[in-house]
């Protein structure tokens, strides 16, 4: 790998963080910024996360744009409609169960009687 890394930055200065840009001759920056980074992250999602009918290229049909924070949102509320269970969903995104209930908390209400439903459904589908 860091074989890659002297011809990503092409004689440029190593700005020593874990993602570089490839460097151009119009930029001989290759350290991100947060406006750069979101631009990387959404035109990857554009191009490989998104599925598009027309050219049978995309892993998620359905899939909007979005930015690198969503990713936060969507593995906190899957796991905790999975589960839920704030605890292991704070383990998942690095935080506390408090931030998680907080802010993800708003899709267990209703989700509770479904979820303990299940879990007793696979109790008895097993016995």
């Amino acid at each position: 790998m860091l074989e890659h890394r002297p011809v990503l930055l092409d004689g440029a200065a190593d700005p020593g963080t874990f993602f570089v840009k490839t460097v151009k001759w119009t930029s001989r920056d290759a350290s991100y910024n947060q406006t750069t980074f979101y631009e990387a992250w959404r035109l990857t999602i554009q191009r490989y996360g998104i599925y598009n009918p027309y050219t049978g290229r995309g892993a998620i049909e359905g899939l909007l744009p979005h930015g690198p924070h969503n990713v936060r949102d969507v593995l906190a509320t899957h796991i905790l409609k999975q589960t839920g269970s704030y605890e292991q969903a704070s383990y998942a995104i690095q935080d506390t169960p408090d931030t998680v209930a907080k802010h993800y908390g708003r899709f267990l209400p209703h989700d509770k009687a479904a979820l303990a439903a299940q879990i007793l459904n696979r109790v008895w589908e097993t016995a």
